[in-house]
């Protein structure tokens, strides 16, 4: 939660589900909440829309603050916030709240670093439009209330600076890229990065007006007129003025690299999460040639290669129209299978599947999971929402075909869905998990590794044709992990990791653009999080099965494991050897 946090792929937080009970809140968390409050209040009045997608309201319709010396004056804030944490940590006495303090300093000092490594090393340029779609999407939302929906027109108003008071996005943002102009040695954002975004201008353009359509917001168009013309302008000085001052070489400087490692929680040297990758690599596409001429064979397929055998299960496409029913199905059959099978326990009500727009796809062309809030939710549910396309490229978007098949339907509803995203954030609301640990342990190893995790516990009650594609899923996991670094760390170019991508792991050529855009540009570091984060659950597992022998059992293993939120590998992994393991003990000794 922090005031330049980047949406990355498959990001995801959710609230409490819709007719579901939430927990009594225990003492410790009431007094945990208490901490948590002064860190969002303190960055809300920098990036009030994160504020109001988590729920806290009262921010609503305010606008992200870019104005002048905002690192300096963000840092301070967060400085103020970090003493007093640092003073209500010397009085605790509650190891529970002790821990979530430590979790919130932690954050604050993260925060901090990041910022100043990007004023040390990167011009400040912002990517307004889609900042201005992502606000706007916060509360253009149908499952909030019309008052909140109402208050996107003052929030309007306040980008395109109609509001009394208010300076428009795009001046600001300007602004301080100028400001940070004037200081020698700073690099400008990836050529390809900007070019991304002046491309984008229509499709986000289109993306918000539709929103302000569809939810009937009266007395909107003097400021989408505003915006449409602002917008334009702005990717006209970002043509004359960022273009010639980005740079080509994608890779960040390695401090910056190893700075994201660690704020998404992979806490290895990065050419040693290649060497484990590679090995993972190759038993999973061992295994998938294995598995091919079965599939072959129940499908009437004269091919065996598993190359061939996924390029043939491509070809049963979905319909856009019929893939929300399709995937509701799976799902259905997923959650049977979990009940009966003992893996988790889940909610009593149905989870939310959608199509992207255009605009989001262009802001997120991966599967993902759109966050409801966590704080103060009344009901509203996550969406795992799926894109068609991706409308990034040069040109007409390409349509994927790597979810709109049967065979994919299965693993990608187990890991957006149940038990995988959908749950993990689903429980951490209703099952009272304290804000620290579910706003500020946010870590990609912790999330993507259950949601694997996840993948791998539902595989046996797939068919064989879903046993591929999920197997297809964690070669692309594991080729992350060796891609991302290699790119990053120059040994690999682009092209040849494009090669691995759409000839060994078998992706369209838009998804692993996206895929290559991840690694370079988007969100350098996050993708490794998939599979280090799986290593580490699956060797916790086989520690505490050892530890417990024939007294494990798989559902309170699971449980335990999404009642801890989202706690860090290694306090996840003390969790579970100094609580769960000691207390299953003693409930086998009864």
């Amino acid at each position: 939660m922090s005031l330049r946090r980047q949406l990355v792929p498959g990001f995801l937080l959710l609230g409490l589900a819709a007719g579901a009970a939430q927990a009594a809140e225990k003492p410790w968390v009431t007094a945990s909440n208490g901490n948590t409050r002064l860190v969002l209040e303190a960055q809300a009045r920098f990036g009030p829309e994160d504020a109001s997608a988590t729920g806290l309201s009262q921010y609503d319709g305010l606008a992200t603050d870019l104005g002048p010396n905002l690192s300096a004056r963000y840092i301070a804030s967060m400085e103020e916030v970090r003493k007093q944490l640092q003073q209500r940590l010397a009085a605790e006495k509650d190891v529970n709240v002790r821990q979530d303090l430590q979790i919130l300093i932690a954050s604050i000092d993260d925060d901090i670093a990041g910022i100043r490594l990007s004023d040390k090393y990167n011009l400040d340029w912002y990517d307004v439009p889609q900042m201005v779609f992502g606000g706007v999407q916060v509360l253009l939302e149908e499952q909030l209330p019309k008052e909140r929906q109402a208050k996107s027109l003052e929030l309007l108003q306040r980008y395109t600076g109609l509001f009394p008071g208010s300076t428009p996005m795009v001046d600001l943002a300007k602004a301080r890229f100028e400001e940070s102009r004037g200081k020698p040695g700073l690099t400008g954002p990836f050529k390809a990065r900007v070019e991304q975004s002046i491309g984008n201008v229509p499709t986000y353009i289109k993306g918000i007006r539709e929103l302000y359509a569809t939810f009937k917001i009266a007395g909107a168009e003097p400021a989408l007129a505003a915006l449409e013309q602002q917008l334009t302008d702005y990717a006209a000085w970002e043509k004359a003025q960022v273009l010639p001052l980005a740079r080509t070489d994608f890779r960040l400087p390695p401090e910056m690299y190893a700075y994201r490692l660690k704020r998404v929680g992979i806490d290895i040297d990065p050419m040693v999460l290649v060497q484990r990758a590679q090995l993972e690599y190759m038993e999973t596409r061992a295994a998938m040639q294995a598995l091919a001429p079965l599939v072959a064979k129940q499908k009437g397929f004269a091919a065996t290669d598993y190359r061939q055998v996924i390029a043939l299960l491509k070809k049963n496409t979905i319909a856009n129209d019929k893939l929300e029913p399709h995937y509701a199905g799976i799902n259905t059959q997923l959650e049977a299978a979990i009940r009966r099978d003992h893996v988790v326990d889940l909610p009593a009500r149905p989870m939310i599947m959608r199509l992207a727009s255009e605009a989001e796809s262009a802001a997120q062309p991966a599967p993902h999971m759109q966050p409801p809030p966590l704080v103060g939710n009344t009901g509203e549910q996550g969406q795992f929402v799926l894109p068609v396309g991706n409308p990034t490229a040069a040109g007409p978007g390409e349509a994927y075909d790597d979810f709109n098949h049967p065979s994919a339907a299965w693993t990608l509803s187990a890991h957006e869905g149940r038990p995988g995203h959908e749950l993990q954030f689903t429980a951490m609301v209703e099952r009272g998990v304290s804000q620290a640990r579910s706003l500020y342990a946010f870590n990609s190893v912790n999330v993507e590794g259950w949601a694997l995790y996840a993948e791998a516990e539902m595989l046996p009650s797939e068919p064989l044709d879903g046993q591929m594609i999920a197997l297809q899923f964690r070669l692309l996991r594991a080729a992350r992990a060796m891609l991302d670094p290699m790119l990053n760390l120059g040994l690999i170019s682009r092209e040849d990791a494009g090669k691995v991508l759409t000839g060994e792991v078998m992706l369209s050529a838009p998804m692993a653009r996206q895929e290559l855009d991840r690694y370079t540009f988007r969100s350098p570091g996050q993708a490794g999080s998939y599979f280090y984060g799986y290593a580490r659950i699956l060797q916790l597992r086989a520690e505490t099965e050892v530890a417990l022998g024939d007294k494990f059992d798989r559902l309170a293993f699971n449980n335990f494991l999404l009642d801890q939120g989202l706690l860090p590998p290694d306090l996840l992994a003390k969790a579970v050897r100094e609580e769960f393991v000691p207390a299953q003990k003693a409930r086998a000794a009864k």
